[in-house]
């Protein structure tokens, strides 16, 4: 029943009072915490497997390291790093060597400084354009009058290429930024290093969707 699926977005119990924050805290009828014994059961035991225990230990020291102040107390820690900053520290500490580096063609300009930082940090990028193979929308049955560009060749964005692409040059860790929504399922779906995304496509909020979701009972209450 649709009243009992899991609403973790819903739960009403105060942040430091939730049953997944304190042993004996609150928790809704819909809390996934008692419901879904068997799946956390599961999710433990595949965490302890040696290679994804440490991609998740070095993931959580990741986080910690990105405030300050911790040893003062929670109420005094303040963030320290920007996304890219994490990006490059956490493939150093997962001794990674080769990145791939899958990115949208409207974000070029911001590609060329992305993986020049990542050279320079060391790493050697594999990086593959969302257009690349130059293959028409038709190919997937996309109509002239569906297309941007009506009446003129457009490329499809071919995220499933990236991935053969990066895959074909083994890299240990991919890093997504700006794919379309579902050209970035596609290429999560196809990628067999693990993927961080750096950056999400907002053509209308320059990149920052999150806008949006701030502005929700003002500029973009029309959403309601």
């Amino acid at each position: 029943m649709a009243e009992n699926f899991s609403a973790c977005a819903q739960c009403s119990a105060n942040l430091s009072v939730r049953l997944c924050q304190k042993e004996d805290g609150k928790a809704p009828p819909t809390c996934p915490t008692i419901n879904h014994t068997s799946a956390l059961e599961n999710a433990l035991k595949e965490i302890k497997n040696p290679d994804i225990q440490e991609f998740a230990k070095q993931a959580s020291i990741q986080e910690a390291e990105g405030y300050t102040d911790r040893d003062r107390g929670y109420e005094y820690v303040k963030p320290i790093k920007p996304r890219i900053v994490e990006t490059m520290e956490f493939a150093h500490r997962m001794k990674y060597k080769r990145l791939g580096f899958a990115f949208c063609i409207g974000l070029q300009k911001e590609a060329k400084v992305v993986e020049s930082l990542l050279s320079s940090n060391g790493f050697d990028v594999v990086s593959a354009i969302c257009k690349v193979g130059r293959e028409p929308k038709e190919t997937i049955g996309v109509r002239d009058d569906q297309k941007i560009l009506i009446g003129g060749f457009e490329a499809m964005c071919n995220p499933i290429a990236q991935a053969f692409i990066l895959n074909k040059e083994e890299t240990e860790f991919n890093i997504m930024m700006g794919l379309c929504v579902g050209h970035d399922s596609l290429f999560l779906k196809y990628s067999e290093a693990p993927c961080t995304v750096l950056a999400v496509k907002d053509r209308l909020l320059g990149h920052n969707p999150l806008a949006a979701i701030y502005n929700i009972d003002s500029y973009y209450r029309a959403l309601k």
